[in-house]
């Protein structure tokens, strides 16, 4: 199976975000609409974090793109989020294929998203798993 051309976003990335990398994806990618997968929102900073949990029951909630040209795309999203070969360890992210729903009933689909790798103690949980709404 090939990987996906697929991004889920939840944090600064997202629509109605405009910084410059949310300005730089909205231009080269495709809003296919807002989704969701289980797991658990942290505020980092001005930020967030995905963790992924095993017993999450609780949604985090984001916003779904094709990227037109994934390799392109993603090279600099890994850079953007300072993970893969190049940088330091310990990273806080980890780019990784996952399991997303849309929100409007679509079914699962396949994406890349940025999982939080780092120790979540001390960070605030973002109730609702919106980072939009928080």
């Amino acid at each position: 199976m090939s990987d996906p051309d697929l991004l889920f976003v939840y944090g600064t990335l997202r629509r109605g975000c405009d910084g410059a990398e949310a300005r730089i994806l909205h231009a080269q990618a495709e809003w296919l609409g807002k989704a969701r997968l289980l797991g658990r929102l942290y505020r980092v900073d001005w930020y967030p974090a995905l963790v992924m949990d095993a017993e999450a029951t609780s949604w985090v909630i984001g916003d779904l793109f094709r990227m037109t040209d994934p390799d392109m795309t993603l090279v600099w999203l890994d850079r953007y989020e300072e993970c893969g070969p190049g940088f330091p360890e310990p990273q806080e992210y980890r780019r990784m294929i996952m399991e997303v729903e849309g929100v409007d009933g679509s079914g699962a689909v396949r994406a890349w998203v940025y999982v939080y790798v780092r120790d979540r103690e001390g960070l605030p949980w973002i109730e609702g798993g919106d980072w939009l709404n928080n």
